[in-house]
């Protein structure tokens, strides 16, 4: 599938807009460092002026970290999704939400899937920890307990994980960095925030009908990293013991 640009409408332009120069502001204090230097450095494909360009942001981060965007026409089986971030390609959608819809969707759009995942993607120890989880999702792809335990570590970090910064907690999570409501909650409402454990996360269920009740703070994209390889290393000898 390739993005058929042609076909986006003024609304779209105008929905991207809003939805851009509205959390780019809002995120400014709350996002941590490595997601907002890398949304300065892709200024050039990622901007409130265009509705992005997938060829100009994989021209970006091909160059930075071999990466780039997969289109595809929504959610896709587990299976693909993982076989796609283990070739260092990320999975998005081309549709955006109607101006009706700002706040609230049940499935995410471009929105989410560009400027909540993309820019990250162009920080290496990140990038490694994302084609890392592909990797191993890949490998043990026949075991649904681990496929399982794969996806409620993705949901914790990828999609909502918080990261230590330097005076107070910072957002890295796609899911928080492309919604203004929950990026704003975690500072207003004192949900649950327990430091990082692998042990916990990959045994924790959750929910995607909610704003989240509940996140996991880590100290760094190294600790993601290192914690993934161990259970790699782990089920590997359970594997073949």
């Amino acid at each position: 599938m390739k993005q058929a640009y042609e076909n986006y409408t003024p609304e779209d332009l105008e929905v991207w807009q809003l939805l851009f120069s509205r959390q780019q502001k809002n995120l400014q204090d709350k996002a941590c460092k490595a997601y907002i230097d890398a949304l300065n450095e892709m200024e050039w494909g990622l901007n409130m002026n265009e509705v992005p360009r997938f060829e100009k942001l994989n021209e970006l981060l091909l160059n930075k970290t071999g990466w780039s965007i997969e289109v595809v026409p929504g959610l896709i089986p587990v299976e693909d999704f993982f076989l796609l971030l283990k070739d260092k390609k990320f999975s998005a959608s081309t549709w955006l939400r109607p101006k009706a819809q700002l706040d609230y969707l049940e499935e995410p759009d471009m929105f989410h899937d560009i400027f909540g995942h993309i820019p990250l993607l162009m920080d290496e120890e990140y990038a490694s920890f994302a084609q890392k989880l592909g990797e191993v999702g890949v490998k043990f792809i026949d075991n649904k307990e681990v496929v399982l335990q794969l996806q409620r570590l993705y949901w914790f970090t990828i999609e909502f994980g918080l990261i230590k910064g330097k005076s107070k907690t910072e957002i890295y999570g796609a899911g928080i960095l492309s919604s203004f409501g929950e990026s704003n909650g975690i500072y207003d409402t004192s949900p649950e925030i327990k430091p990082y454990n692998f042990s916990s996360i990959i045994n924790q269920p959750f929910r995607t009908d909610i704003i989240q009740t509940l996140y996991f703070e880590i100290e760094s994209f190294e600790q993601l990293y290192d914690s993934l390889t161990e259970f790699d290393k782990h089920l590997t000898q359970l594997k073949y013991a």
